[in-house]
């Protein structure tokens, strides 16, 4: 058996966990910190063989990865969310105590339904009884969601000592992965809240902050704790991932201390022979807009040469936005439905009018009478369309099926339409044979959905031992497969709707509708009606897209992954939050804008295990300057 080496960078972690320190190890793209953080685990189950460790993690897919390395009775492994719900779900009394206490706060970031008055006793009172986290929003209901239950678990740890005591008792180690992702108030309560109790703990945080590329994460404010000594910090420099040419054009690109090198271990991914991997790096530009597909097509031979786009696991094309992707992969359709549809965006704009001017509109209204009263009590911009404007062009985009359905709903009700991208996407999950666990963000029709092409894929794919698990069809007996055979081959859905996809593979028996996606639709009925009619073949782009199946991901999808072969599309759009020159120019019309457009261009970089490929539209002569520094000048070329 090989020799097990501890790194370094793990013994000194160790020391600081055997002087009672809270510690943070960091480390840039591809320097191994999920691995560390195991060694660190079976480091600590060896010397405390009787304590409890708790492993939080952003994601599902990320625990999911920690528990196949690692598994011991010993470990709770989960994701930030469910980890604090499954701390404070028991106190139902002071959960509903603090909730109101929350809603009824003039700053609230929790807001009740309009017209609704929450009193002491008021979630005594619904269906349930109690709180209850659910994927979405009804306050109306007790059912709080994500960003309420970080809110009301901050609150509840910092008003009851005991709740601390019971976490600290309960995980004498508490370890956060991908810190620089976790919100504000999730490390509130580990590092300020906990630091008042008698009894203590050990709170450990694995991550880079140049990785931090969601909004609502601490990132760089982490530092505060490091500097005020309360946080002991160690740093990972080997890369065990990139080629030397990305790793010196990383170093180059990140805006704090820590510099990579190579790794040390002759075999680590990123060496061959001994000696660390050169790779190679290019920037194309061009002066005028172009197609990327004409552009790869044109130049396969002197640029693309060894890339295959249908190599998914080993060939990336990555875009900034989910949009952008929906049009090139032939699911624009359906991504609109969930991401901008024009009822729900009124009723938003409604209610954001009403919360602005401080104006009780009566929730009994109909939309058309809705509109009308908005338009009568606040006159649109000149610039602007009014809400009548707004509402003829969505009953036009929406169709009159759909229309009937929300027509002659109050505006109580309106108001509860819940449609999101999240519902459709969800990049947080890790995959569709997971659909049904804890966490996932996709709603219940496109479950149903990614099931059903999920038995169609095991089909055509001959994996039948699969095939026969997902399916609902019961098999009883052996004839009962020859009759499954005949009927799948039967399953005909070219040129049928998605309706009519759910409704034949339930007739046939091949993936039953179940009560919960009856529920579903029933209480969505107008989303429902929406996307009933799409070609079922709008889903089955989307389904190859979220199961990566196509070239194509966003920027924000990969990180934590790791391709031979990346191509990174850059450009000068007005971007709300991202602007691309200001990486290369150092300049930005905010510095959050700046900070947050280095950091994805950073980790898009250091996905690449062995090319990158960075094409930009219409630069401008400081970008291409830049570029040619990181880039060195033969590698910066233009195209036409």
């Amino acid at each position: 058996m090989a020799e097990i080496i501890i790194e370094k960078e793990v013994n000194a972690v160790m020391e600081h966990i055997e002087k009672g320190y809270n510690f943070v190890l960091n480390g840039g793209a591809g320097s191994g910190k999920t691995y560390s953080l195991v060694q660190i685990i079976k480091q600590i189950l060896e010397k405390k063989p009787l304590v409890n460790i708790a492993c939080i993690t952003y994601t599902n897919a990320a625990a999911r990865e920690i528990e196949d390395r690692i598994s011991h009775k010993n470990i709770n492994i989960s994701t930030i969310h469910d980890f604090l719900w499954d701390n404070i779900k028991a106190f139902q009394k002071e959960l509903k105590e603090t909730l109101i206490e929350l809603i009824n706060e003039d700053d609230s970031k929790i807001n009740a339904p309009t017209g609704v008055d929450i009193k002491n006793d008021y979630f005594d009172n619904t269906e349930q009884g109690e709180i209850q986290y659910k994927e979405y929003l009804r306050i109306i209901d007790g059912f709080i969601s994500h960003d309420e239950v970080l809110i009301l678990a901050n609150r509840m740890f910092k008003k009851y000592p005991v709740l601390r005591d019971i976490l600290i008792d309960k995980f004498q180690f508490v370890l956060v992965d991908e810190y620089q992702d976790t919100n504000p108030l999730v490390i509130e309560i580990l590092l300020d809240h906990l630091k008042n109790q008698k009894r203590k703990n050990i709170i450990g945080f694995f991550g880079d902050a140049m990785q931090s590329i969601y909004d609502d994460g601490i990132g760089d404010d982490f530092n505060k704790y490091v500097d005020s000594g309360y946080v002991k910090r160690e740093i990972k420099k080997q890369n065990r991932r990139n080629p030397l040419s990305i790793i010196n054009l990383a170093n180059e690109l990140r805006t704090d201390s820590v510099s990579q090198e190579p790794s040390e271990q002759k075999d680590a991914p990123n060496m061959q022979d001994g000696k660390i991997k050169k790779g190679e790096i290019k920037f194309l530009y061009s002066k005028k807009e172009l197609s990327i597909d004409n552009v790869i097509k044109k130049y396969k031979n002197e640029y693309f040469e060894d890339w295959d786009f249908e190599d998914t696991k080993n060939t990336k094309q990555l875009n900034l936005t989910h949009k952008l992707i929906a049009d090139s992969g032939g699911f624009i359709d359906l991504y609109n439905i969930y991401d901008a549809d024009p009822i729900v965006k009124i009723c938003s704009e409604i209610r954001k009018k009403c919360k602005d001017k401080d104006y009780d509109l009566d929730v009994d209204l109909k939309i058309e009478e809705c509109v009308k009263t908005i338009d009568a009590e606040f006159p649109k911009q000149k610039r602007y369309p009014s809400k009548k404007e707004l509402l003829i062009q969505a009953k036009s985009d929406i169709g009159e099926e759909s229309y009937s359905i929300i027509e002659n709903l109050p505006y109580k009700d309106l108001k509860k339409i819940y449609i999101t991208k999240d519902s459709l996407i969800d990049d947080k999950k890790q995959s569709n044979e997971e659909e049904g666990k804890k966490g996932s963000k996709r709603d219940r029709l496109i479950k149903h959905l990614m099931q059903i092409q999920s038995i169609i894929l095991h089909y055509e794919k001959e994996e039948f031992s699969d095939f026969i698990k997902k399916t609902t069809y019961p098999l009883y007996f052996g004839r009962d497969k020859k009759v499954l055979k005949d009927l799948i081959d039967s399953f005909s859905i070219k040129g049928k709707t998605i309706e009519q996809v759910i409704e034949l593979a339930h007739e046939k028996g091949i993936c039953l509708k179940n009560d919960k996606l009856d529920s579903f639709i029933d209480k969505n009925k107008y989303l429902y009606s929406r996307v009933k009619n799409l070609p079922y073949s709008t889903f089955q782009k989307l389904f190859n897209y979220l199961e990566g199946y196509t070239p194509f991901s966003t920027q924000h999808k990969v990180k934590g992954t790791e391709f031979d072969n990346v191509l990174v599309l850059m450009d000068d759009g007005k971007w709300n939050k991202y602007d691309f020159s200001s990486v290369f120019t150092g300049t930005a019309s905010r510095q959050s804008k700046l900070s947050r457009s280095q950091k994805i261009f950073y980790v898009c970089c250091t996905r690449a295990k062995e090319n990158l490929i960075v094409y930009y539209e219409t630069p401008s002569s400081q970008v291409i300057t830049k570029a040619q520094k990181w880039f060195g000048k033969n590698n910066v070329i233009p195209i036409t």
